[in-house]
This record gives structure tokens, sequence and C-alpha cells, in this order.
């Protein structure tokens, strides 16, 4: 999993934002990524 993957999958509608979260608190991604894929903020 990486960033692009994980904004692919959020625009395609396949993940929530919540499961984009999950990848921040696992350190998949940071949370200025997180606000980049969602357009909220962390």
């Amino acid at each position: 999993m990486n960033f692009e993957t994980i904004k692919k999958n959020y625009d395609r509608k396949l993940w929530s934002c919540a499961q984009v979260r999950v990848a921040v608190k696992k350190g998949v991604i940071s949370a200025a990524e997180y606000e980049e894929i969602t357009g909220e903020q962390y």
C-alpha cells in the first residue's frame, strides 16, 4: 500500500475516509497526505 494506491481507491469510492485514517494511524501515509486525498482536515 502506498499513497497512489490509497488515493486511487478513495477516488473510486472503494475506500472511506475512515479507512484512509487507518492508513495514517499505521504510518502508511502522513496526515498531510490524508488531507490531500480526502480534502478533509485530519
